[in-house]
């Protein structure tokens, strides 16, 4: 096959090299002796000789087939030669593909070996894998116990937490919560999801805050702990005070990231202490109840003596009996002021104050005290600065006991000289007394320490202290004090000391108003708007109102108020002033505006404060104002006055004096409410009035354990509208008491009438539902 192969390439070689033509003529030759010498073989076989014929047919037979033998050959070495050419780039693609493979086969291997290293590896990675696996389950097992037992800590620690009655809390550095333990969510009414992300002003009133986050400034700002006392409201209104602690806390890093906050309620601490005091002032009360049991048969020594005196007496019993008669003088006295000591700490002072003849006792003290200053030789001057008046209103006792206290001093600390009392009465109403002396003088750092209890001066030589209670200075500038005015000393050692007096004494002045009012007339049928936020009142205001044929809507608060209100559809607005969002005021000035240029019913403003000044009500918008609890004739007037009728409108006033007080009923108002609306309003206002009451006084005792004036008098303002509204008179001078800081020693008495409105209040209501009962009979 090789051979052939050859052959037909050697033949294609030479035809390729003579060309076709030579090739042709060549080939025919061939054939042409070729078929000469077959037919000469095979004449000679068959005949035995050889003819020309046979020749010539050869060479003939040669010619004819030549052409056949040369297209054949042609297409033969064509075809070769394209089977060559396409061999030969088969072998140059074998060739590439040879060339190729050993590249793809030195890639493989090269591949193999790379893919045996990595299956090398990833057998050692995956090794490891399963030693990390390992680790990790270990690690994860180890995980899942600490976060079980982190969250039994954690569980633990919040149950602990929570259990505790301290307040715990923390804040980040922005002031806002972030967390807190039960007590706390207790104390602000809030859980602690809804306290996180929350502020102090969003949580406790502006007061309390502000304090919280000043205290807060203070650890932020030094990074140091910080310790102090507050009362704090609870949601129910109820006081407590708290022992808070703050301290700053800290990131894993170091960095500051809030404080966390402790408080514990020290309350019953608080009272352990008013007790312990109550207990110091059990001792200073008995002191006073033997001063009291002295005093009686002391004021007799006083006026035996002051009746002997204008007898004949020699020069001898005389002077003897003027001692007899200042010395009682001076121990009544000095009861006196252990019976004010006893007051004080009692917080019971309270003035009594009635018209005082006050030229009758100028006269009085010019000649006790010449009498105390006469045994030591000095002179006593009265300088009094004209005008003055006649008669006063002030507590005449109290104002004799300072002033005796004073020159008592004066005289005690005086060797020679004189004793000098100026007194002058300003425009303002104030009356002032200058005690000067010409003694040894006060030292500037003792003239501040002379007022305390107990204190006493020392002497210029030895440095011993004075002979004396004590007390007379401290009692007497309380007493100054609790009558509106104070005491100052202006004094040098060795020139003396001025004591300088004042207080208030108004001149006396009567006013008697008789106005009446005609209740013959028939009233019109009104609509009413009632804007009232105490239920009980909004009851009996309604009745009172509807029995009188008016129609009425009720807004409990200012906004609500607003809203309803419609020029044309109502007759008459009362207003109280005091609204949980805003004053009876802000709603009157509110409507005037929104309402300019149309013609508006009156707005009559509601308040249980006493009438002193209407200007400010009407300056606000308001046509009229009435007291509460209502009043049928100031009702009706003021109906009257503003539908043309010719009766006037009576003006309600507010006594408060001694006797009123110790009423416990509104008769009157009872009586006309009666025979209104029947007794069984009355029953049901008083079962409300039954309910709210232990609550009223619980957060007025939180109040007042917290020294919240403020608190004390808004309390005592809700206790006093809801006693009137159901005739508890008592109660309600009570409450008007505890609700006014303005009074003269108002703190040093409110203890005093908070609990005698806690006993007494049940027994009032009993009252009243017996004189109901009475009334039904």
């Amino acid at each position: 096959m090789k051979q052939i192969r050859l052959l037909a390439q050697y033949y294609v070689d030479l035809m390729v090299k003579l060309g076709l033509v030579r090739f042709s003529l060549l080939l025919a030759s061939a054939l042409v002796v070729l078929a000469m010498i077959v037919q000469m073989a095979v004449t000679m076989v068959l005949r035995g000789h050889v003819e020309s014929i046979d020749v010539v047919r050869s060479v003939f037979f040669g010619l004819l087939i030549t052409p056949w033998a040369v297209y054949f050959l042609s297409v033969v070495v064509d075809q070769l030669e394209e089977s060559r050419q396409r061999l030969a780039r088969l072998v140059d693609k074998l060739e590439e593909m040879r060339t190729r493979d050993l590249e793809l086969n030195q890639q493989m291997k090269e591949t193999i070996t790379q893919l045996n290293q990595e299956i090398s590896d990833r057998k050692k990675a995956e090794l490891a894998r399963e030693q990390v696996m390992d680790k990790l389950r270990e690690e994860v097992t180890r995980r899942e116990q600490a976060q079980i037992e982190l969250e039994q800590q954690s569980s633990f620690l919040r149950s602990f937490l929570d259990a505790s009655p301290d307040l715990v809390f923390y804040r980040n550095i922005d002031k806002q919560f972030s967390g807190c333990n039960r007590a706390m969510e207790l104390l602000t009414g809030k859980s602690e999801k809804q306290l996180i992300g929350l502020t102090p002003r969003d949580i406790y009133d502006d007061e309390a805050a502000t304090k919280v986050l000043e205290t807060d400034e203070k650890v932020f700002r030094h990074n140091v702990s910080l310790t102090y006392e507050q009362w704090l409201q609870y949601p129910d209104g109820r006081k407590a005070c708290f022992e808070i602690r703050k301290v700053p806390y800290y990131d894993r890093v170091g960095k500051r990231s809030g404080l966390m906050g402790f408080g514990r309620d020290i309350t019953e601490r608080k009272r352990y202490q008013d007790a312990l005091e109550n207990a110091s002032r059990e001792k200073t009360t008995f002191i006073s109840t033997i001063s009291h049991e002295l005093r009686t048969p002391l004021n007799g020594i006083v006026g035996l003596s002051r009746i002997l005196l204008d007898t004949d007496l020699n020069q001898e019993q005389l002077k003897y009996l003027k001692t007899i008669h200042v010395s009682a003088i001076t121990l009544g006295n000095i009861f006196n002021d252990v019976i004010e000591v006893d007051k004080i700490e009692r917080r019971k002072v309270q003035l009594d104050n009635q018209p005082l003849d006050f030229t009758g006792f100028l006269a009085d003290l010019e000649n006790l005290s010449g009498l105390l200053a006469q045994p030591k030789g000095l002179k006593f001057v009265l300088a009094p600065q004209l005008p003055l008046p006649h008669m006063i209103s002030t507590d005449g006792t109290r104002l004799r006991q300072i002033l005796w206290n004073l020159i008592g001093n004066a005289v005690k600390f005086t060797q020679q000289g004189e004793i000098v009392v100026r007194v002058t009465y300003e425009q303002d109403e104030t009356l002032r007394f200058e005690v000067q002396d010409s003694g040894m003088g006060i030292r500037q750092d003792e003239q501040d320490k002379i007022f305390a209890m107990y204190y006493q001066v020392k002497d210029q030589h030895g440095g011993k202290p004075a002979t004396g209670t004590g007390i007379g200075l401290a009692v007497s500038r309380r007493l100054a004090q609790a009558m509106g005015g104070d005491i100052r000393v202006h004094s040098a050692p060795g020139q003396g000391s001025c004591f300088t007096v004042e207080i208030k004494a108004p001149r006396i002045a009567e006013e008697v108003e008789d106005e009446g009012v005609d209740d013959s007339l028939p009233l019109p049928a009104l609509h009413v708007l009632l804007v009232e936020d105490i239920e009980l009142n909004v009851i009996v205001a309604r009745s009172v109102l509807e029995k009188l044929g008016c129609s009425v809507e009720v807004a409990m608060t200012g906004s609500e108020a607003l809203a309803m209100f419609d020029p044309l559809e109502f007759d008459l607005v009362l207003l109280d002033i005091q609204l949980p969002d805003m004053t009876g005021l802000d709603v009157s000035r509110a409507i005037r505006q929104q309402y300019q240029g149309t013609h508006l019913p009156p707005l009559v403003a509601l308040t249980a404060n006493v009438l002193k000044d209407k200007k400010e009500y009407f300056d606000a918008g308001m046509d009229d104002v009435l007291s509460k609890p209502l009043a049928v004739p100031a009702l009706t007037a003021m109906i009257k006055k503003y539908w043309d009728y010719q009766a006037e409108a009576e003006e309600e006033t507010l006594d408060v004096s001694d006797d009123k007080s110790r009423m416990l009923l509104d008769v009157a108002m009872l009586e006309q409410y009666i025979e209104l609306v029947g007794p069984g309003l009355i029953t049901q206002s008083l079962t409300m009035f039954e309910k709210m009451m232990p609550d009223y006084l619980a957060v007025l005792e939180s109040n007042l354990m917290a020294r919240d004036q403020k608190g004390i008098a808004e309390e005592g303002h809700k206790i006093k509208g809801a006693a009137g509204s159901v005739g508890l008179q008592r109660l309600q001078m009570l409450a008007k008491q505890i609700q006014s800081p303005e009074l003269p020693a108002w703190w040093d008495n409110v203890v005093e009438w908070i609990d005698e409105l806690k006993q007494e209040w049940r027994h009032d209501v009993q009252v009243l539902r017996d004189w109901v009962s009475e009334q039904e009979k």
